[in-house]
């Protein structure tokens, strides 16, 4: 296998990750041993360090994280403002109707119920502070589970969980998965606060 293939895949398994994972993992994936992928790791971090990169190949413990540099915070953040001044789209509105209805729930219960990968949507509504993370789920696998947060029922108008408008009786009928979510969003939806979507 080449030496730059192999860097380049960690680079984009590194990017779609988004959180830390350590070099065994990365190793398993690649169907590679553990100590051929830290030292390749350990290369890409100084190469990362040079002046031509905007990003950095972070250490932490044993895990590895790509992250922008320091230098770059300013015009980051900025961005990322910018990002939470934007109307929530209906992909994160779905997914957020989802969770709040249905919480603690995993990811992958999140995208079998959408049908598609739900990562992006998920990830929107960490940044604005809508959802969390809430531990792991006792489920093979351990997931993390996510909920809705205090910044959630401040931007709808909830003084808690059960003033959620109520769904269709069709829920108590366990509705086909293509039904509920679209009873969630709707419901959610009205409730939503027109000032609320730029939150």
């Amino acid at each position: 296998m080449e030496l730059q293939w192999v860097k380049n895949a960690l680079e984009a398994l590194l990017f779609a990750c988004g959180e830390p994972v350590t070099a065994a993992q990365l190793a398993q994936v690649l169907e590679l041993d553990t100590d051929t992928v830290q030292r390749l790791l350990l290369d890409m971090r100084e190469e990362y360090a040079g002046p031509q990169r905007g990003i950095v190949l972070l250490q932490l413990e044993d895990r590895w994280q790509l992250s922008t540099k320091n230098e770059f915070g300013d015009a980051v953040k900025k961005m990322l403002d910018t990002r939470r001044n934007t109307p929530l789209s209906p992909a994160a509105l779905e997914v957020l109707a989802i969770i709040a209805y249905n919480q603690p729930v995993s990811r992958s219960f999140i995208d079998q119920i959408r049908g598609v990968d739900s990562g992006s949507p998920v990830q929107t509504l960490i940044t604005r502070g809508l959802i969390e993370e809430a531990g792991r789920l006792e489920l093979p696998g351990r997931p993390i589970s996510f909920v809705t947060t205090d910044t959630f029922l401040r931007c709808f108008g909830l003084s808690g969980l059960e003033d959620l408008p109520p769904l269709h009786e069709q829920e108590e009928l366990l509705p086909q998965e293509d039904a509920l979510p679209a009873e969630e969003l709707t419901a959610l939806d009205e409730l939503l606060p027109a000032e609320s979507a730029e939150e």
